[in-house]
């Protein structure tokens, strides 16, 4: 495994993401640019065909972004992996675009298997996809899905928590990015999330925990300890603690970047942050 070309690759992916809401004058780039380091970590340990791609992914690992505000870091990563030509990211929330601001399979964007975006729903999919591939009797695939912090405050969720947990979805590893910002303010602020990992022990979870969500070797360590927890008699969850705005000081740990597009000199500071790699920016259409 190279890390610093994955690093270089962390790097060019936050270019993406700031020069993709830039151009759209929209998009979510706070958390986003939090949750780079476990995108690239999980596309490297992942088992799939980027180049075959299909819904079902027989066979394969399957990944579901339930907070599908967070697109812009998943459509770079989908890019730079090689699911879609790079220079497509230049449509991003374009009319007529595959790469619509919040995730949808209506135009069959190579990568994406549901429309995402409706906060809570992702981990009741991702409970049905492991149930599937037990009846296909893949034993050698992992679901893995990515939630919000913030979209803990969801009812959905703690149901499908309490199915997993019950029925022992032990195929299944949930990403919790735990930033401590929502649209609205902190997380402490609008709604406190309490002891996290008690909550889910007590629904039967196993909960692994990372203080340092936006190191890299540490984010990949972590998965591959998760990965080896499955099949175990219980569902993982990773409480992988970020920074909202990481990479950019003007935007750490600030919520008012949740939602919000950098202006052109916004912009060039923030990419000054971000020095080129070897790889290259995508060319805007």
């Amino acid at each position: 495994m190279n890390i610093p070309y994955l690093r270089n690759l962390c790097t060019q992916i936050r270019r993406d993401i700031l020069r993709m809401v830039n151009n759209a004058k929209s998009g979510h780039p706070g958390g986003s640019l939090g949750c780079t380091e476990y995108f690239v970590a999980l596309y490297q340990l992942m088992k799939y065909n980027a180049k075959k791609f299909t819904l079902k992914g027989s066979e394969e690992d399957l990944f579901f972004l339930s907070n599908g505000h967070i697109s812009p870091v998943y459509y770079s990563t989908l890019a730079r992996f090689g699911f879609f030509p790079i220079k497509e990211l230049s449509s991003f929330r374009k009319i007529n675009s595959r790469l619509q601001g919040h995730p949808s399979v209506y135009n069959n964007l190579p990568g994406i298997r549901i429309s995402s975006g409706s906060l809570g729903q992702g981990m009741s999919v991702s409970i049905g996809a492991a149930l599937s591939k037990k009846l296909n009797k893949e034993i050698d695939t992992i679901i893995y899905s990515l939630h919000g912090d913030g979209e803990l405050n969801e009812g959905q969720i703690w149901e499908a928590v309490l199915y997993a947990g019950s029925k022992k979805i032990d195929n299944y590893i949930a990403t919790i990015d735990y930033n401590g910002q929502q649209i609205d303010g902190t997380t402490d602020e609008v709604l406190p999330l309490g002891n996290l990992k008690k909550k889910f022990q007590s629904f039967e979870w196993k909960v692994l925990e990372e203080s340092n969500g936006n190191n890299l070797t540490k984010v990949i360590e972590i998965l591959k300890e998760a990965k080896k927890e499955t099949r175990q008699g219980y569902p993982v969850v990773i409480i992988l603690h970020t920074k909202m705005g990481y990479g950019v000081d003007f935007m750490i740990d600030n919520h008012i970047w949740h939602g919000k597009y950098p202006n052109d000199q916004e912009l060039k500071e923030a990419l000054n942050q971000l020095p080129k790699s070897l790889l290259e920016d995508y060319p805007l259409s």
